[in-house]
């Protein structure tokens, strides 16, 4: 149950972009971010949102400073929906000043509105008076980018996509924790010049749901794999893991470039990338790496501790990669002062 405190005030939050290792694509209710199927992601170290809320009476209407310079209209619009349930749920009418910082490219595929919006959550919502238990985070994350509701917590994460019309039981939860397989690596590859999505993942999904013809085949087969792989890291079955993150990455990309119109988030390195990791596995005769990606042209390639120097080489030299992180399972969304580093 919400418990509110009588006097709003400032709060910080940061919380880390998830990779989504089984996709969600297409909503049932888009008002309320409720999904057609679960979804499998790993939070992920090193990359983070910092925010900071702080209400105001002085202040004449919401604003939003994104990595120190001030929001364009749409990414403002987004926080001020977002900010308003909050209000609601605090019963106040005070607008907010919120500074958001993330240490990795926004709008590139990276997963920036998983990890700004559950920062959002968590510092509007303490900045507010509420005191959130996490089910409940995750809950108000996903009002604003159904991808933030896994990022509350750390390591493995379940969306549960639920069946309530309300939404209630549509949540996330911690599956396995951060150092359940210690050895598991993610390679990010940043691909230069990647583009800014000029289409929200939010109105592209539904674009989807309305016109592939493979997105019922889609939802059909998703639960099985999502077990499938859930079993997998359970177990640490590192070959059937690899391989099944393969097939769902191009399951869910099929239904994207069937799209109409078509959703072709890749670019020829990007794709490149992807060629380069199916060649690394013909040459080991098993799999030593998997790639995924979102709606964006970065790509993440997953592989274990002792293959990372032979992927990340091989991955270096195609024409396009402006740089590659190696991340690890990440923390869950924690507050912060203002002050921290």
């Amino acid at each position: 149950m919400t418990q509110r405190s009588s006097r709003p005030r400032s709060a910080g939050y940061e919380a880390a972009p998830n990779i989504a290792l089984v996709k969600y694509w297409g909503m049932r209710d888009e008002r309320l971010v409720l999904p057609n199927n679960s979804s499998l992601s790993m939070t992920v170290s090193r990359l983070r949102t910092r925010t900071w809320v702080r209400f105001d009476p002085s202040l004449p209407s919401d604003r939003l400073w994104l990595n120190d310079r001030p929001a364009e209209p749409g990414p403002l619009q987004g926080v001020v929906d977002f900010l308003n349930l909050v209000r609601e749920e605090a019963g106040i009418s005070l607008f907010a000043e919120v500074r958001s910082l993330n240490n990795f490219p926004t709008a590139s595929g990276l997963a920036s509105s998983a990890s700004g919006f559950a920062a959002l959550a968590g510092a509007a919502s303490a900045a507010a008076g509420l005191h959130l238990s996490p089910r409940e985070l995750s809950r108000l994350a996903r009002r604003g980018s159904g991808s933030a509701s896994r990022s509350i917590f750390g390591g493995f994460v379940e969306w549960q996509a639920g069946h309530r019309t309300d939404g209630q039981d549509s949540y996330a939860r911690p599956v396995l924790s951060p150092d359940h397989w210690p050895d598991l690596r993610d390679v990010v590859v940043l691909v230069a010049d990647a583009p800014e999505k000029s289409v929200r993942s939010a109105r592209a999904m539904q674009d989807t749901v309305r016109t592939s013809p493979y997105y019922a085949e889609r939802l059909r087969t998703v639960p099985g794999r999502l077990a499938a792989i859930r079993s997998a890291l359970r177990t640490r079955s590192s070959d059937r893991f690899l391989d099944l993150l393969i097939e769902e990455c191009d399951d869910f990309r099929r239904v994207c470039e069937t799209t109409v119109p078509s959703l072709d988030y890749l670019t020829t390195t990007s794709r490149a990338v992807l060629a380069a990791v199916l060649d690394l596995n013909r040459e080991a005769r098993h799999p030593i790496a998997g790639y995924t990606h979102d709606a964006g042209a970065h790509v993440h390639v997953f592989t274990f501790h002792r293959h990372v120097p032979i992927v990340r080489a091989r991955l270096q030299r195609i024409p396009g990669v402006a740089d590659t992180r190696v991340l690890s399972p990440g923390p869950a969304a924690r507050p912060i002062r203002r002050g921290a580093a």
